[in-house]
């Protein structure tokens, strides 16, 4: 149904995570300490895989961009609802709604693909040892980094155009603490079956896809990591990728149970903890579970302590 007499809204309210005034000086708290852990965790990992030698590998120019996108997904939203929250001013203009909505799945499907690719530069590393570098040289590697922020950019597209159709007459108050495409549905005095229709296509595409292709991969990677002989090289094996197999879990666990859910199972309430952990959780657990679980980086921090004391 179109809006009449040019009645579309020009700014949503976001109802953020709490109605409860007294609970906003404590999650302003919090998640300013979360946000700020995850730009440090995360440019510390992009320094470190930039500047250290001894990560200048394939697995490390990935987990590099991991952390780019991970710093990119939450500021997307985590700024602008810490702001609400100081100011309590939870308006976002429809034009800004959109541009967070387009951003935020952009990130979200570049951040898909780029953990598929990196469970498939694990199964070349383990399944292919002898002929790791020459399959996975510099060119392929930018062309498997670029092709994932691309095609990021292409699914995102097909979302908010298509979310952009849609009507906004009589509600503009968003039970959410950012755009996203369900709320926006709730909100809409249009038809959504179409745009629900795309949500289980599109999201089953990118999120199921990618999903699959880790699976795949990780299938590749066990049966061959059974085959080796030794405790000791079967330990070594896996070790590489169970930072990565740790990541995959947590984020493909919650974007799949998000989004590609019968709607009856639908509830915005529910549905704005599980966002919280993905979109602001998991970015600032990325760099603990790969500073935790790999030596290398270990080293490579170490290695830039010492570096940073020398100087002084």
């Amino acid at each position: 149904m179109a809006c009449e007499n040019n009645t579309r809204v020009a700014y949503f309210i976001l109802e953020g995570l709490s109605k409860n005034v007294d609970a906003q000086a404590e999650l302003l708290l919090i998640f300013s300490f979360i946000y700020g852990a995850t730009l440090l965790g995360n440019s510390i990992l992009i320094l470190l895989t930039r500047t250290d030698q001894e990560l200048s590998t394939p697995m490390y120019y990935f987990l590099c961009n991991l952390s780019l996108l991970d710093i990119s997904f939450s500021s997307v939203t985590v700024p602008n609802m810490l702001f609400n929250i100081y100011t309590t001013n939870m308006s976002i203009s429809y034009v800004g709604c959109f541009t967070q909505l387009y951003f935020f799945h952009f990130l979200g499907s570049s951040e898909c693909f780029l953990l598929a690719i990196m469970s498939v530069d694990r199964y070349v590393a383990i399944c292919q040892p002898l002929r790791y570098s020459n399959i996975m040289n510099s060119r392929v590697c930018l062309k498997m980094a670029l092709s994932c922020w691309i095609s990021g950019v292409l699914f995102s597209c097909s979302h908010t155009f298509l979310t952009l159709s849609l009507s906004f007459c009589s509600s503009n108050i968003i039970n959410h603490y950012f755009c996203d495409i369900p709320p926006l549905l709730e909100v809409s005095s249009t038809d959504t079956h179409k745009n629900i229709l795309e949500i289980f296509i599109f999201g089953g595409f990118v999120a199921g896809g990618c999903f699959l292709l880790t699976l795949i991969s990780y299938i590749f990677i066990i049966s061959s990591i059974l085959r080796i002989s030794t405790t000791k090289g079967k330990s070594k094996a896996f070790s590489t990728c169970t930072s990565h197999l740790m990541v995959v879990c947590i984020f493909f666990g919650t974007i799949l149970f998000m989004y590609l859910r019968p709607t009856s199972a639908y509830s915005l309430d529910n549905d704005k903890m599980f966002c919280v952990f993905y979109n602001i959780f998991t970015p600032m657990l990325n760099p603990i579970i790969y500073s935790f679980r790999n030596k290398e980086v270990k080293m490579a921090v170490k290695r830039l302590v010492k570096k940073i004391k020398g100087l002084f």
